[in-house]
């Protein structure tokens, strides 16, 4: 059996994720800018299937090529084939289908994407995670100094949520410069504010009226 089959949260998040896209249908908003949901479904089987042309999606280069590709299976392909490919996961012979990435690589990609489309929906609302899931995330944003690399000041996350556990850290330094600003909130909220997502977390920033304001003009994100 495939490891992408495993139950692990990237799993589950799939699995959440296709179940949307089934449900609002190929032309529903995201929190993609120009992207619908036919264009994120793309972007979701090209990025497992297709490592030549999803390479383009850190920029550079090949950027135009990924863009004009990911809008032409949006275009060509049936809908409910992207999302089924999507579901079912990578090919054995992908990279995401090795021992341990899907684990290890998928699980913020999709949580930010199910994310993407839930919080575009008209009256969505703010689902409830279980601790496991909250710590999980909570976890990973121990990584978050790599996406935020290009913003002009030191970032530390602290947790407001209600879901401490004993002995849980409540405060991480995750770009370690001066100044430093603060960023509060869920877990689930700060993950999504390190992926760009900053219009649409529920966050707070505490720091210095400058520095804190030279954040809100940055630009970030995946």
């Amino acid at each position: 059996m495939a490891y992408y089959r495993a139950v692990t949260y990237a799993r589950d998040e799939r699995l959440a994720l296709a179940a949307l896209l089934d449900k609002v249908g190929p032309e529903a908003a995201t929190l993609c800018e120009g992207w619908r949901t036919a264009d994120l479904a793309a972007h979701l089987v090209l990025r497992e299937r297709r490592p030549d042309v999803s390479i383009g999606n850190i920029g550079g280069p090949l950027q135009r090529r990924t863009a004009r590709i990911q809008h032409a299976v949006a275009a060509r392909m049936p809908f409910p084939l992207l999302v089924e490919q999507f579901r079912t996961g990578p090919p054995r012979l992908s990279f995401f289908g090795l021992p341990g990435i899907d684990a290890r690589l998928n699980f913020a990609e999709f949580f930010v994407h199910h994310e993407d489309v839930r919080r575009a929906q008209p009256q969505w609302e703010p689902r409830a995670l279980s601790s496991g899931l909250t710590e999980e995330i909570w976890n990973r944003l121990s990584a978050a100094g790599m996406l935020l690399r290009k913003i002009p000041v030191g970032i530390e996350f602290a947790r407001d949520d209600q879901a401490l556990g004993a002995g849980s850290a409540v405060r991480k330094t995750v770009r370690p410069r001066t100044p430093m600003v603060t960023v509060i909130g869920a877990p689930a909220e700060l993950m999504l504010w390190t992926f760009g997502r900053a219009g649409a977390a529920a966050v707070r920033l505490e720091g210095a009226e400058a520095d804190v304001e030279a954040l809100a003009r940055a630009r970030w994100g995946a």
